[in-house]
């Protein structure tokens, strides 16, 4: 079933490869929470390597969480002061150099499209963790395994919200939607809408797509709100971020619209959430961090495991 060398871009999957990677999170999740012995020693003797080239909480720790509890170890890259990049070093002579150190490399650069690159230069899987406002993959998964948990994939109505224009996760997650045929509702400013050539391709692929800039329009129609932070690294003029800080807050009176609405969040939030939430039955944002690792397990075990394993 799967055949993909690299993790590059949820475009590259098929609905049928989605579902087995969420179905192999599922087998897994037990093992993410420690429970069991059985799949602890399916990575022994493997080697990851995480290349962070920006910062990252949730993605590496997940990755090596998950590389962990099957066995396997980790190298880190988590600064570029101490190593050769800061000497000048380009991205493809690092990736030369570290795929002769491992087995698999996690990816997350600031350039869009470097992953892609990289894998071009790769002896061994590149995994992209995030390339500028292009795609971020893995988080796309476990994104879907999160609705698929909360029993809503196959009758999803979602609104997108916030940073659409340069939000990655966002970009990832709306493609694969469109596998499902999703009803997919975009609110943001005007000056962060979802570009149109995803929103086109999307329509092709069979979602039905709706617009707005007003949480309080959807909120009644939805059965999920994905909330993304207005990434103020990703705004090429300053002035374009202070325009739409803080557009959107989404607050225990607004859930009341509708009671049963599932919040999530890529993390990190800021002040697009009121903490009052977290203690509500509706956020599953902390839940979805988690299930990063089961999500993740899926994939390294996909790629590294013994070829039985693999589908």
């Amino acid at each position: 079933m799967f055949t993909k060398r690299h993790i590059i871009s949820t475009r590259d999957f098929s609905k049928e490869e989605i579902d087995y990677i969420l179905s192999r999170a599922e087998a897994l999740e037990g093992y993410a929470r420690a429970e069991g012995e059985k799949e602890r020693e399916l990575l022994k003797g493997r080697l990851l390597a995480n290349l962070f080239y920006e910062p990252s909480t949730r993605t590496r720790f997940s990755f090596e969480t998950a590389m962990k509890r099957l066995g396997g170890e980790v190298l880190n890259l988590s600064s570029t002061e101490a190593s050769s990049v800061a000497k000048g070093e380009n991205l493809a002579d690092t990736i030369r150099t570290v795929a002769g150190y491992s087995d698999a490399i996690v990816l997350r650069h600031p350039q869009e499209g470097a992953s892609r690159m990289a894998a071009s230069f790769s002896s061994v899987p590149i995994i992209n963790a995030g390339d500028g406002a292009g795609q971020h993959p893995t988080q796309t998964l476990l994104d879907l395994y999160t609705i698929k948990r909360a029993g809503v994939l196959d009758e999803l109505r979602i609104a997108l919200i916030g940073d659409l224009k340069y939000g990655r996760t966002v970009h990832s997650l709306a493609y694969a939607l469109a596998l499902y045929r999703a009803s997919l509702f975009f609110v943001s400013p005007e000056a962060l809408r979802m570009p149109e050539e995803i929103k086109e391709d999307i329509r092709e692929a069979g979602a039905e797509v709706f617009e707005a800039t007003d949480v309080k329009e959807v909120i009644k129609e939805v059965n999920v709100l994905y909330v993304t932070r207005i990434q103020k690294e990703r705004f090429p003029d300053p002035a374009e971020y202070r325009n739409v800080a803080g557009t959107y807050r989404i607050t225990t009176a607004l859930i009341k619209e509708n009671e049963d609405v599932i919040i999530m969040h890529p993390l990190p939030k800021v002040d697009e959430i009121d903490a009052a939430v977290d203690e509500t039955k509706n956020a599953r944002y902390f839940l979805q961090a988690f299930y990063g690792v089961p999500v993740r397990m899926a994939i390294l075990s996909i790629l590294l495991g013994k070829r039985e394993e693999r589908g």
